[in-house]
């Protein structure tokens, strides 16, 4: 059966005929259990996949034993993640290997192999190497640059042995071309309306009384601290700002990642200090939110701001917007493929006196409601079951190359 999708590519449409597989067999890896942008993906597109009628796997490493805080519809398989090294190489080593040993004793067999990080798709190598699987495939959410020789043998593996990648995002499907002589087909992130919406839940007063939410204006960013979310220039622009409204808050959600950036988070807590950021009261830490808590955690507040370095695509930005919050975010890609000036407040993220006027300006009463309601029809252009069905037209493809 031929099937019709309307692809977003920035602000221009394309139309992509597409031959929609049946009934296929996807094992969907990913390395955390921990709601990071890329894990979030995995697990929306497992739900896609499976509403239309494929069926899914996700193998993820579980830390803690306690899975995924996520209502899921399709089959999951924890994979014991041990306690390991502290020291990075001898860790993620230790994760590519649980996932090796796990995946050769369950002996699982799947039409297509997908890993949607670094981690996970090494592990399918030595599978495929070993002549377990017949083939791999890897989401390339973006490109880190690793210091250690180790992980960056790891990443240049992770995306030149797949037999085939995708990416997320004009500005990373560029660099796979330029870098790795890659062309990468470009698929879409989602939103799902379900779960974000400017609809009270009921669970927001305990939010509110949890972390003493009782300041004004209340500025939200997601992703905890660490160099690529740009936490210290934010912290600089939100002293600022404290000056002009000493009884703002600016609450940090989230955290949960292979790298606890230690000596960048002891630079934030000694500036703030500095700066006097008195933290749990102007500054709120909340760590890794619950699922079922997030959505209820944008509504409490004022504003998102998301001034990040590097992203994948920035899953986050969109929740924000459709649980009606104003936004304020990088002016560079991947956030200006699909965001304009109209769409949200497009900031240098390299100054923080232009991030702390744009956090001045984006809680006046007029400009918030008009950029709350411009935003919202980039959310229509973004759905995961178009997501399924562009990965499904390429596994397709794939899999016709094999046969």
């Amino acid at each position: 059966m031929r099937q019709s999708i309307l692809v977003a590519g920035g602000t221009d449409w394309d139309l992509l005929q597409a031959s929609q597989p049946t009934n296929l067999k996807i094992a969907l890896l990913t390395y955390s259990t921990k709601p990071r942008g890329s894990v979030i993906h995995t697990l929306e597109l497992a739900e896609a996949f499976h509403h239309l009628g494929h069926q899914v796997c996700i193998y993820a490493l579980d830390k803690d034993g306690n899975g995924f805080d996520y209502p899921l519809s399709c089959d999951y398989e924890p994979i014991p993640a041990h306690p390991a090294p502290t020291e990075i190489d001898a860790l993620i080593r230790q994760r590519i290997q649980e996932f090796v040993e796990y995946l050769k004793q369950s002996n699982p067999t799947y039409d297509c192999y997908h890993a949607q990080d670094c981690i996970s798709a090494n592990a399918l190598a030595i599978l495929r190497q070993e002549r377990q699987i017949p083939h791999f495939l890897r989401t390339v959410h973006h490109i880190e640059d690793y210091i250690s020789p180790y992980l960056q043998q790891c990443q240049e593996r992770s995306i030149r042995e797949a037999d085939l990648c995708f990416c997320v995002s004009n500005r990373w499907q560029a660099e796979l071309q330029q870098q790795y002589q890659i062309h990468a087909p470009r698929v879409l992130n989602g939103i799902n309306l379900w779960r974000f919406s400017p609809i009270l839940s009921g669970l927001e007063p305990t939010l509110i009384k949890r972390w003493k939410l009782n300041g004004s204006p209340i500025y939200l960013t997601v992703g905890g601290i660490e160099p690529r979310k740009n936490s210290i220039r934010l912290l600089q622009a939100f002293g600022q700002v404290l000056k002009e409204y000493p009884t703002a808050q600016l609450l940090i959600a989230g955290g949960a990642t292979l790298f606890d950036y230690q000596f960048y988070r002891d630079e934030f807590f000694a500036l703030a200090h500095q700066l006097q950021i008195e933290i749990g009261r102007s500054l709120v830490l909340t760590g890794v939110i619950l699922d079922s808590e997030l959505p209820a955690l944008y509504r409490v507040a004022d504003a998102f701001i998301f001034p990040s370095v590097k992203e994948g695509w920035g899953l986050v930005v969109l929740e924000a917007i459709a649980s009606g919050l104003p936004v304020i975010t990088s002016n560079q890609p991947p956030f200006t493929e699909f965001l304009s000036q109209t769409h949200a407040l497009l900031v240098d993220p390299n100054s923080p006196d232009a991030i702390a006027q744009a956090m001045r300006s984006i809680v006046q009463s007029d400009y918030s409601i008009s950029l709350v309601q411009q935003s919202q029809s980039v959310l229509a252009s973004y759905t995961w079951e178009a997501s399924a069905r562009m990965h499904l037209h390429h596994y397709q493809q794939l899999l016709t190359s094999y046969a």
